[in-house]
């Protein structure tokens, strides 16, 4: 399949890699073009702007940081909207709102061509590995054309809707699980460890954020504080629409900003335990 891809980060990278490796034709496109000319020795296209690497394409792929990176590479003149083929679909695999999801259904509809939410759970170290989680929603056909594509990417993909912002709910609520998580295994692993035990959890999510956790290994950062912070955003304007408390949420935000404050912006976003550490004596200020 001809296919264009946007975003070449931590996650895009690996994911781009899979795709090439399994066949894939792979027009790619990066802001910073040094990552996207890493591709050419691979056998990807380079293209010169994000409306380029639509071109002609089947499947176009976004993996960009926010909703303004997604809106600056697909909507607006030159962008990816005006150059994607009728009849194209564009699997939008950030963690993005729930209303831009919504703009980019109706865009997409209105130059014939589809829309395909696709956000993913997984670290960069997943998505090198392709053992990513996929949230898919859209029209049942077009997630089954592009199902092709993320059995290279991933390791299951969870069908939830016809509708594409239900898989960003989804994705950012389990990132609020995943936040929560982190947040009680600070505290958790504050106070067994002034009363000089340990804890194990067995379960992966704990597993992984305690092993973090308790090394203190927060860097080289898998998913940027800031990024966290984001998704935290966008819980909570969700919420707020919703009109539904999600007090929980809001602490977590306090914290990201609180680690914001302690200069972690380039640390992982499991950094906010440094703050249940210093509030409990066993570090010093970042």
């Amino acid at each position: 399949m001809k296919v264009g891809f946007i975003g070449l980060g931590h996650m895009g990278s690996g994911m781009a890699r899979n795709l090439i490796k399994a066949g894939h034709n792979l027009v790619v496109y990066n802001r910073t073009r040094s990552r996207a000319e890493a591709f050419r020795s691979a056998g990807a296209v380079v293209a010169e702007s994000p409306g380029e690497a639509a071109v002609g394409v089947e499947a176009l792929i976004t993996m960009l940081s926010d909703d303004r990176a997604v809106e600056d590479s697909v909507l607006g003149p030159g962008r990816a909207l005006e150059s994607l083929p009728a009849g194209s679909v564009h699997a939008g695999m950030s963690t993005v709102s729930a209303a831009l999801s919504r703009r980019l259904e109706a865009a997409h509809r209105d130059k014939q061509q589809y829309y395909v939410a696709a956000p993913v759970f997984g670290r960069p170290d997943a998505a090198a590995a392709a053992k990513l989680f996929i949230v898919a929603a859209g029209p049942s056909q077009q997630i089954e054309r592009c199902q092709p594509l993320f059995d290279v990417l991933g390791q299951k993909t969870f069908l939830v809707d016809e509708k594409p912002p239900a898989a960003n709910v989804v994705k950012l609520t389990g990132n609020f699980l995943i936040t929560t998580a982190i947040e009680s295994l600070a505290e958790a692993y504050a106070l067994v460890s002034k009363a000089g035990t340990s804890s194990l959890f067995a379960a992966p999510i704990y597993r992984n954020y305690a092993g973090i956790i308790a090394n203190h290994q927060f860097e080289p950062a898998g998913f940027k504080l800031p990024l966290g912070l984001k998704d935290n955003r966008l819980v909570l304007a969700l919420a707020e629409e919703a009109a539904v408390p999600m007090p929980m949420a809001s602490l977590i935000h306090d914290r990201f900003l609180a680690a914001m404050a302690q200069n972690l912006s380039e640390a992982d976003w499991s950094a906010i335990a440094r703050i249940s550490f210093k509030e409990a004596g066993i570090e010093k200020a970042a």
